[in-house]
């Protein structure tokens, strides 16, 4: 099959864009190359792969034209690009809204004006449900926990978006199922939680758990906001690109549907006070961190259940937090040089 894989350079689809390609898929990569790393994943690519099997645009979704002419004989469109900050949102909300939302209509339009009724993948997120304010959080020693929801939050929640990036993925997130229903283009919304692996290149305020890795590694400040014991369900990349898989194999159940897709209940990690033990471990040192108030937003735990993915998906993830962290911290040491700028 042929896949256009928009943000194809980045952490997600350049993991992707090679699993494909090394099954023997035809890959149109879109990337307008503009998030760090971007140069390197596709320097990785072209490594391993040449012209024959791997296309690769300089684009950008906000450019409707150019994405329907690449999108015309595709049969499996994965969305990944995105502005993908709550801090970057805030401060540059058109442009926020222009990547995420109106860059999410052009590729569904894009998918429809081809004729062909491709698959479209939307990567989507846990911020569609907000701060969740109502519900009752728990504190305990290294972490916070639902009092109610044991299993996590699924997709029968109250959608409340919040902040700009939560509104702009939010529409996309809708936009997305309604084409399904309105058009009845085959598309699939999976609203993710914290996705981390090889080939991410985190920053401070996206990406934290490659970013603390990142900087313990190359000994760089780390500062802690909030009291640490923020909640988050971590899953790895290549457990994500199964649930891929999975939608497009069994896309007669999920074309329409919407799927909570993270390490769920049983792959919960506080970001500081049990992450740092686990960094202590793995580097063989005392790791020196700032302290900061809390973040606007943070939520104190979001967990995924993804019950419904397991039903009718056939998946669950395989890599558990301690091994996952393990692998993406060794990747680390030994990609230290792409690092250094």
């Amino acid at each position: 099959m042929h896949y256009l894989v928009t943000g194809g350079a980045g952490f997600i689809g350049s993991n992707y864009t090679h699993r494909l390609l090394t099954r023997g898929e035809q890959v149109t990569v879109y990337d307008n190359l503009s998030r760090r790393g971007a140069a390197a994943n596709l320097e990785w690519l072209q490594a391993d792969f040449g012209r024959d099997e791997l296309t690769i645009v300089h684009g950008d979704v906000r450019d409707a034209a150019l994405l329907t002419a690449v999108a015309r004989d595709v049969d499996v469109i994965v969305h990944l690009a995105s502005q993908v900050a709550v801090t970057s949102s805030v401060l540059h909300p058109r442009e926020d809204i222009e990547i995420n939302t109106l860059g999410t209509f052009n590729v569904l339009e894009a998918a429809r004006l081809s004729g062909r009724f491709p698959i479209v993948l939307y990567a989507s997120t846990n911020k569609v449900y907000g701060g969740m304010e109502s519900l009752i959080i728990e504190e305990r020693e290294t972490r916070y926990a639902y009092r109610d929801y044991p299993q996590g939050i699924d997709e029968t929640y109250p959608l409340d978006f919040h902040s700009p990036y939560g509104c702009s993925k939010g529409a996309g997130d809708q936009y997305v199922r309604d084409y399904a229903r309105i058009y009845d283009l085959p598309t699939v919304v999976f609203r993710q939680s914290c996705i981390y692996g090889p080939r991410q290149f985190g920053v401070e305020d996206q990406g934290w758990v490659a970013w603390f890795i990142i900087a313990t590694v190359m000994q760089h400040p780390i500062t802690i906001y909030g009291d640490g014991k923020q909640v988050r369900d971590l899953l790895y990349v290549e457990d994500l690109l199964n649930a891929y898989d999975a939608a497009v194999a069994h896309i007669d159940v999920a074309r329409g549907q919407v799927y909570n897709v993270g390490g769920g209940a049983a792959n919960q990690l506080s970001i500081w006070a049990e992450f740092e033990p686990l960094l202590e471990k793995l580097s063989g040192r005392a790791i020196p961190v700032a302290r900061n108030n809390w973040r606007p937003g943070d939520q104190r735990i979001y967990v995924s259940d993804t019950r419904k993915a397991a039903r009718e998906l056939k998946w669950r993830p395989l890599v558990d937090v301690e091994e996952g962290i393990t692998r993406l911290y060794t990747w680390i040491v030994n990609h230290k040089t792409l690092f250094l700028s």
